[in-house]
């Protein structure tokens, strides 16, 4: 039977004490990088595994933290919590990752397993929670962030969801539409979705004019979401010229729909999306898009929760910046 490599072998192998190869497994940020690279040397030549239980126990940390998000469905959120993961990995941590499909109670269900298994952290979408989630939250005495959107209740890395769909907006405004409606997704469990329709009113009153209850589509924040919502929109009785959809799935979805019924975009229908994923600059004709830098978001979100784990001050609330990025999907509205 092999013996087993002990946490005393890599110590004398890198010329340091056990205290040092145990920091340097559990807090790698508090450990110089050519002593962090002495014992990674000297692990990798032994073989050496962690005892994760172990370390647990002595540190009173697992090196663990816990991301809950409405999907890995779509490609925004997939680059954000991919970005997350590797700067935390950097030091030391280990992202676990669950998704709920935007219902409240199995996020609820998720976030307090997540708890139980003894994260050091939790990052979580958004402020819509769950009543007893919130509570869990504020008995916990870890870290919480929120990203995507914000709430005073906990730190936030996030963007102002309601000033993106009013920046979306006013350029469809600005090109001389009048007759403005949304695809968006469902409201109910999404305050972003909600901000940005608030956003959306805000512009249009800003021009004097009203979102008519028929120019607002809620759907599934798919491509199929998408063609429904202009289906839909399409029917009634003053159609709009332009819509702004809330993410760019949506605006792809309502483009090939468009296309499918041979509707000129942008002559006859301008169509802005909310996110810049990759597929926004592939059609034809380029979706306009409000573009958001996820990856940022990710690596910012890691940073807040590294320095929170350290027990350094925080933002409670660090908004992003986001741009305009007009492409062949909007124009002016033709003259009839």
């Amino acid at each position: 039977m092999l013996n087993r490599i002990r946490i005393e072998d890599v110590a004398q192998a890198a010329g340091v004490s056990t205290a040092t190869v145990s920091r340097a497994l559990s807090r790698p940020d508090r450990v110089r990088p050519d002593t962090r690279e002495r014992v990674q040397r000297a692990i990798k030549k032994l073989g050496y595994v962690p005892d994760g239980a172990g370390r647990a126990l002595a540190s009173g940390r697992t090196a663990t933290v816990g991301c809950v998000v409405p999907t890995l469905d779509h490609a925004i959120f997939a680059r954000s919590t991919h970005a997350l993961q590797i700067a935390l990995a950097q030091s030391g941590y280990q992202l676990l990752v669950a998704s709920h499909n935007y219902d409240p109670l199995q996020e609820m269900i998720l976030a307090q397993a997540l708890q139980q298994r003894g994260v050091d952290a939790l990052v979580l979408v958004g402020a819509d929670h769950h009543k007893t989630l919130w509570r869990s939250l504020a008995e916990w005495r870890k870290p919480v962030l929120l990203t995507w959107g914000c709430d005073p209740r906990l730190p936030s890395v996030g963007f102002d969801n309601h000033a993106i769909a009013e920046l979306a907006t006013n350029h469809l405004l600005e090109l001389g539409h009048r007759r403005i409606g949304m695809i968006s997704g469902n409201i109910e469990h999404n305050d972003r979705a909600r901000a940005r329709l608030a956003g959306l009113r805000a512009a249009l009153a800003g021009a004097g004019l009203k979102l008519p209850r028929d120019a607002l589509s809620e759907q599934a924040l798919n491509l199929g979401g998408g063609r429904r919502g202009l289906i839909e929109l399409l029917s009634t009785k003053n159609p709009p010229t332009a819509i702004v959809c809330g993410n760019d799935l949506l605006a792809a979805g309502a483009l090939l729909e468009a296309q499918r019924r041979a509707l000129d975009v942008p002559g006859r229908l301008s169509i802005c999306g909310i996110d810049n994923h990759e597929l926004a600059a592939e059609m034809n004709p380029g979706l306009t898009t409000v573009s958001l830098p996820a990856a940022d978001l990710g690596r910012i979100a890691a940073t807040q929760v590294l320095a929170a784990l350290a027990g350094e001050p925080i933002a409670q609330q660090s908004l992003l910046p986001f741009e305009l990025l007009v492409r062949g999907s909007t124009g002016r509205p033709r003259e009839k």
